[in-house]
């Protein structure tokens, strides 16, 4: 089940990734606070570890910060390419998270789809 997927823009390959706020229920909780760490197991089975953060006031703006760019630079990841998290076990008192990135796959220009990224993380 895919919490969250995105085509990611220049800011999200370059600076943070952007989170719609909706997809923040699907987080561990915050506890009050306005950051929290998690980790993801990407198609290889390397763990990263991601840091969410949101605006101490006003609309929350969730962004995806430390551990975020280490990704992007492993996977090769560029404007166009997209990125999914999901919960690897619904059920789990304590929820795990999987983390999978596909290359644009292009033909004559065109997209034709998403090619998920097979190959060993070693950050």
């Amino acid at each position: 089940m895919t919490t969250f997927s995105k085509i990611l823009s220049k800011t999200d390959t370059s600076k943070a990734l952007s989170v719609p706020t909706k997809y923040l229920r699907y987080l561990p909780s915050f506890k009050g606070g306005h950051a929290v760490s998690f980790q993801a197991m990407d198609e290889s089975g390397f763990v990263w570890t991601f840091k969410c953060s949101t605006r101490k006031e006003g609309h929350p703006k969730p962004v995806l910060s430390k551990g975020w760019l280490a990704f992007v630079r492993n996977k090769k990841l560029k404007v166009g390419d997209k990125i999914k998290f999901y919960v690897l076990d619904p059920t789990a008192a304590v929820p795990s998270y999987g983390v999978r990135a596909e290359k644009e796959v292009k033909i004559f220009g065109a997209i034709f789809g998403y090619s998920p990224i097979t190959a060993p993380s070693i950050p």
